[in-house]
């Protein structure tokens, strides 16, 4: 079988306490439902949540999402290690690939959602950063900013596709249930499309565009 791995780096500092967190936690059953419901999705794809604030730790290893009742919830409180999320993901994704691959699936290349609302507290994530990226299973990284974070920092983290909430048109609420909602369209859709042709031309289906939010160029330098 074809599998296709999502990650959901989500940012947990004390900064995200509040309606953020909570509007996360209040998208997150809707995502599961979406998708465990719908056999041809749950059996294409896998979903792993990765929460990280002063360390990074693994909420929801790989999973068929069918196969568990709820996506565990986040908690806010600490800093923005992004060198230790990127750590944890490439350490996961090294893993759930073997595993994967053991269990006789074909594996595409991962998918990684990386969220923020603010700039990292670590000075040598870009080292961690560098290491996923250069790894043999660099996983296709769309990077979502919120809040306080930048768009530099935002469009470095990124290889996809990168956005930024608009601060005058939506709150940051507002914009994570946008940001769930199209995280859940593209892990649908990028299943459809495996399903739908045998994997033989599959592309990934990520949106262009998220209401909410600008597109953030990866070619400026």
């Amino acid at each position: 079988m074809q599998i296709l791995p999502f990650y959901l780096l989500c940012d947990e500092s004390g900064s995200m306490a509040g309606p953020p967190i909570d509007a996360i936690n209040g998208a997150l059953p809707e995502l599961h439902h979406e998708i465990s419901t719908n056999p041809t999705v749950a059996d294409k794809t896998r979903f792993c949540l990765i929460g990280f604030s002063t360390e990074a730790s693994v909420l929801q290893p790989l999973v068929d999402l069918s196969d568990i009742d709820e996506v565990p919830a986040l908690a806010a409180g600490g800093l923005t290690s992004y060198g230790d999320a990127f750590r944890t993901l490439l350490r996961c994704i090294e893993k759930d690939v073997a595993d994967l691959k053991a269990q006789g699936h074909e594996v595409y290349r991962p998918v990684a959602f990386f969220l923020s609302d603010g700039g990292p507290t670590d000075d040598d994530w870009e080292y961690a950063h560098k290491e996923l990226t250069e790894s043999r299973y660099c996983p296709k990284i769309i990077a979502f900013g919120i809040g306080d974070a930048e768009a530099v920092t935002i469009g470095q983290v990124a290889n996809f596709r990168a956005f930024m909430q608009q601060d005058a048109t939506v709150s940051p609420a507002q914009a994570l249930r946008e940001f769930a909602s199209s995280l859940t369209r593209s892990i649908v859709r990028s299943a459809s499309s495996i399903a739908a042709d045998g994997g033989t031309g599959f592309t990934l289906a990520v949106d262009e565009t998220v209401p909410g939010f600008s597109t953030v160029s990866l070619d400026k330098l």
